[in-house]
């Protein structure tokens, strides 16, 4: 007899709480967001920059490829766990780093990382993050450490040692802030870096009450002001003070010679991130990153910026097949996880979904999304007839008429 597929789950199935029973997409935990947080909140985690084309592409990109499925293969025993840098994890996806986690969600950072190492997948911390690397470290040993590096050398170096004495293993460089972006969509709703209290941010914190106890208010009351913690070798500032513009300072003159730097300080996993170039992607690796993340920052820095997904093949013929390529921005779906390792990538990250699952349900949630994004997984790659991750090629992929024929 021939063996029945115990749907539909790579994690254990829990049940599931009254919050999150109406969820039943990444796409739904944005909606229950944006009625839970205050407005400029909500705005600086969904909004781009300038026109948000290049946010509104990283989507349109996925529905620009269909799939050839196969049939009567036998999938019953198919798996989706995926081997990276020599470490196992249960889904080919990880948590982005996403800033001012803490802002969002009641210890926000600490919040994604439990939630991503009970399901065996790797989180991000932001460099941005308002908790310090140590205690979220102490927490999540195994998670990644994503660096905006200062501008000058002394502070780069002392930077990566207090990286290294925190014993984080996988370090992620990102290079693509080298000025900082025109998000106009923040100064539209009203957020700002630093924070300035005002009657209208006072307003939109009394009319999110849940927010304002739960998260707001009990932050302040058992941590007290949050700082940016984790942006140089010392305590960043206050969010509301006006030395937090300097934590951003110029970084334009950064070039390939501070990330030869880096590399013989830093001794462990060393990734690039923020590459969109097939040659960026070749001096990457010449200069020693271990692999690299192709992201054009979730639309937040350049619009107009090419999605990931439009260069990712051409990145990967650069590099060669066994350099890990990595891929962030847009996804929302398990079809979209496997269309990007179809086209080469070895491990895709999700970012603002998470951040919103965290900040409407907790820890609770971010389980919840994870175990959507991974049943989709599951579910998927029976649908299409295939084993395991490694059986994905751009061979079951099929490109619509606008996509690029040579990229693939």
């Amino acid at each position: 007899m021939l063996a029945r597929n115990s749907e539909p789950s790579a994690t254990t199935a829990r049940p599931i709480d009254r919050r999150l029973k109406k969820i039943l997409s990444l796409a739904d935990f944005e909606t229950a967001a944006k009625r839970h947080l205050p407005r400029p909140l909500f705005g600086y985690v969904s909004g781009g920059a300038e026109d948000n084309a290049t946010l509104r592409d990283n989507r349109r990109v996925f529905e620009e490829f269909s799939f050839v499925p196969r049939v009567l293969r036998n999938v019953s025993a198919r798996s989706q766990s995926v081997t990276l840098f020599g470490q196992g994890y249960a889904s080919p996806f990880g948590l982005a780093p996403m800033g001012l986690s803490a802002l969002t969600a009641f210890r926000g950072d600490l919040v994604l990382a439990r939630a991503a190492a009970a399901a065996g997948i790797p989180m991000i911390l932001s460099g941005t993050a308002l908790i310090p690397m140590e205690e979220v470290v102490a927490a999540v040993p195994s998670i990644w450490f994503q660096a905006y590096v200062p501008g000058e050398i002394p502070k780069i170096a002392a930077l990566i040692d207090r990286v290294d004495r925190a014993n984080i293993q996988t370090l992620v460089l990102t290079v693509d802030t080298a000025v900082l972006a025109n998000r106009e969509n923040n100064v539209r709703v009203g957020f700002s870096t630093p924070l300035r209290p005002s009657l209208r941010l006072a307003w939109d914190g009394l009319t999110h009450p849940r927010w304002l106890l739960n998260t707001a208010l009990r932050t302040l009351v058992t941590h007290g002001m949050p700082h940016f913690e984790n942006s140089s070798a010392t305590r960043g500032a206050p969010i509301l003070s006006s030395r937090a513009i300097r934590d951003f300072g110029a970084k334009d003159h950064l070039n390939w010679k501070h990330l030869e730097f880096i590399r013989k300080q830093w001794k462990r996993t060393l990734v690039v991130k923020g590459l969109l170039s097939r040659e960026d992607a070749r001096l990457a690796k010449e200069g020693g990153a271990d692999g690299i993340i192709v992201s054009n920052h979730g639309g937040r820095q350049l619009d107009g910026a090419v999605s990931p997904l439009r260069v990712l093949p051409e990145i990967v013929e650069a590099v060669g097949p066994d350099f890990p390529v990595m891929m962030d921005s847009g996804i929302r779906r398990g079809t979209d996880v496997l269309k990007a390792l179809a086209l080469g990538a070895k491990f895709v990250f999700v970012g603002r979904p998470f951040g919103y699952a965290a900040a409407v349900a907790g820890e609770l949630g971010v389980r919840h999304a994870i175990r959507i994004l991974s049943d989709e997984v599951q579910r998927d790659l029976g649908l299409l007839g295939l084993l395991s991750i490694s059986e994905l090629s751009a061979a079951q992929l099929r490109a619509s008429r606008s996509f690029e024929p040579n990229l693939i």
